[in-house]
């Protein structure tokens, strides 16, 4: 609990040295939380100085619960403005944590499979009230979205023939277009920082475009060749980088409730959440290993299970990176979707709150409503976007609280930045891929299919190009690009443009 020596203490004094350190606050549920005891040094009017302390109230559970959903339901823009939402009420705001704990938070769940907004979320619960805060923030983060992509998933199916709904959706792939080739120009600033970086994309993008090699391959190769090249010192492999909030105002960390850095973890809360992770893993793979054992094999809910199980530990670089696999199989191999659908998806994605991985429930939706043999198909339709969106999630849980007790070394780990830094620098040719895939189905009718040896490719038939398409993603890559627009302001104006084409009847 808070110290209860209030009495003023000199500046510099052994004891005043002693008090600057965090003071345990709050322990329990498998975490122990830190409360800073600051000592702020004022001239007195005798012009002298006073030092007093100052401590922060630390927040109940119930005032943590309403500060997460404010955030999940202002969390949209994908994951770059998700952090700035948290780091705007979590660091400025609430002042629950500095910019330095922030963004050492931010690196550890960026060397973590999955959404790193929706996990940075789950790690300060944790770090706040424990497992219950952890999964309470982590849980709200995705709520808002997940409820409004199965009720935009339900309204797709029954009313998508719709001319007004074509039209709405025919302006959103457009400017889908645009902001894929954002997140291509976005990270690839970030991450290509020299030359071995550059070749990786490079190498990665041949590998995904022209010989279908599959994501998870490149993302285990891309870290290997990162881990190696820093065990073996090569500069150009150095970890640096990551993001975060950029601009805006700096708080350190000892002005905060959580203080400078982490209390040395009891053993009890090292356990808890220990306990907590193997609870999570479990709950994950329980029922994946259920439906292969009671369901025969090419069972859609089995292989909806499977599939995104797979993708819940390699979706390394964010969501863009792994849509282009999904896309891959979902459309090509299961047949779950057509490209169109795909890009359909992600529209809702993009202007829906939370993590923009969950168009991911969108397609395990179609997929089940598509290939169950219910005699409900929006039942069964709505099961597969439930168990999509479990094993997508029931993971990231698992990852944050095995590793929350072991942060400190895994972000002092060069080696592991290192892969990560690889890794980030494949991902910008895997978008790259998904740009030019959604370019070609977005711009052309009709594609065909393209093998030489071990060579295979789609590409679009010359002749079959949609002229509209064409000139309304040309619009959004201008305000995009040239204009500067906000992306909800593109996706709305390229939405409404696509409504007011079938109203004059330019749609075909």
């Amino acid at each position: 609990m808070y110290a209860d020596d209030h009495e003023p203490l000199q500046a510099g004094s052994e004891a005043g040295r002693r008090r600057r350190g965090p003071q345990l606050a709050h322990c329990g549920n498998g975490s122990c939380a830190v409360s800073e005891t600051r000592i702020s040094s004022e001239p007195d009017r005798s012009g002298g100085s006073a030092v007093r302390a100052s401590r922060p109230e630390f927040p109940s559970l119930a005032e943590a619960t309403r500060t997460w959903g404010r955030i999940a339901l202002l969390s949209f823009g994908g994951p770059a403005g998700q952090i700035a939402v948290m780091h705007r009420i979590l660091v400025e705001e609430k002042r629950w944590l500095g910019d330095g704990r922030f963004l050492h938070a931010l690196n550890f769940c960026m060397l973590l499979p999955g959404p790193e907004a929706q996990q940075l979320a789950t790690y300060i619960g944790w770090l706040m009230h424990g497992t219950r805060g952890g999964l309470i923030a982590g849980a709200l983060f995705m709520l808002p979205g997940a409820v409004a992509i199965m009720a935009l998933s339900w309204l797709y199916v029954l009313y998508g023939d719709v001319g007004v709904v074509q039209g709405l959706f025919f302006g959103l792939k457009a400017a889908i277009l645009a902001i894929v080739l954002q997140a291509v120009v976005r990270v690839g600033r970030r991450a290509l920082k020299n030359d071995a970086m550059r070749l990786l994309a490079v190498l990665s993008f041949v590998a995904i475009f022209a010989f279908d090699a599959p994501f998870p391959l490149i993302v285990l190769t891309a870290g290997l060749i990162g881990f190696l090249g820093a065990r073996s010192g090569l500069r150009a492999f150095a970890p640096g980088g990551g993001h975060g909030p950029a601009g805006g105002v700096h708080i350190d960390d000892a002005e905060t409730l959580l203080g400078e850095e982490m209390a040395e973890m009891p053993a009890a809360a090292r356990r808890n959440a220990l306990r907590a992770g193997a609870a999570a893993l479990i709950l994950w793979l329980a029922p994946v290993a259920i439906l292969v054992l009671a369901l025969e094999k090419g069972n859609v809910f089995t292989d909806i299970a499977l599939f995104f199980s797979k993708m819940a530990v390699v979706t390394f670089g964010g969501a863009y990176a792994v849509l282009a696999y999904v896309a891959q199989e979902a459309v090509g191999t299961y047949g779950w979707l057509g490209p169109g659908e795909m890009l359909d998806g992600l529209g809702m994605a993009e202007t829906t709150p939370g993590p923009l991985i969950m168009v991911l429930q969108f397609v395990g939706f179609l997929g089940a409503f598509r290939e169950a043999g219910w005699e409900s198909p929006l039942l069964a339709g709505t099961m597969g976007g439930l168990l999509t969106t479990w094993v997508t999630f029931a993971p990231c849980f698992a990852f944050i609280f095995l590793g929350a007790p072991y942060m400190e070394g895994l972000r002092a780990n060069r080696a592991l930045s290192a892969a990560l830094t690889a890794v980030t620098a494949s991902v910008v040719g895997v978008i790259l891929n998904l740009a030019i895939w959604f370019g070609v189905h977005v711009i052309w009718r009709d594609v065909q299919p393209v093998e030489r040896g071990p060579v295979s490719l789609e590409l679009p038939v010359l002749g079959s190009i949609d002229w509209t398409a064409a000139a309304l993603s040309a619009l959004a890559l201008v305000a995009v690009f040239r204009l500067k627009l906000g992306m909800t302001t593109v996706l709305a104006g390229a939405a409404a443009l696509g409504v007011a084409l079938h109203a004059v009847g330019m749609l075909v």
